[in-house]
């Protein structure tokens, strides 16, 4: 596993967006979904709004993907991440990190749904 450079985990953790690139069952790139990413530490986490309906997330639990933001484009491993304490601190970095959209759509990203899809990105 690779790890992230300053300069990329820097230029994507202060992207508003990232767009996910994930496959199908069949290999075939499925469409880019446009999610939100948070930092902590050395590491880059995303989660699902619909939880595990969220077909990008199924895909991404099961294979590798691409990701693109802040000018940076990667291909990437997703990992569960489920310390519970981690999750907090994630929980924390959506609430502050997107703070401006208000609670009707921080507070979903921060509910156990979305937390079960906690995925930590690494670079490959």
């Amino acid at each position: 596993m690779n790890n992230w450079t300053a300069e990329e985990l820097a230029r994507i953790a202060n992207a508003e967006e990232l767009a996910v690139t994930t496959t199908g069952s069949d290999g075939a790139p499925r469409k880019p979904v446009t999610v939100w990413v948070v930092r902590d530490g050395d590491a880059l986490y995303v989660r699902s709004y619909k939880g595990k309906d969220g077909a990008w997330y199924r895909n991404a639990s099961k294979r590798e993907g691409r990701v693109r933001a802040g000018g940076i484009e990667r291909d990437v491993e997703f990992a569960h991440a489920d310390d519970t304490t981690l999750n907090d601190r994630i929980d924390e970095a959506y609430r502050v990190k997107y703070a401006r959209h208000g609670s009707s759509f921080v507070d979903p990203m921060v509910a156990d749904q979305a937390r079960a899809t906690t995925l930590r990105l690494s670079p490959r």
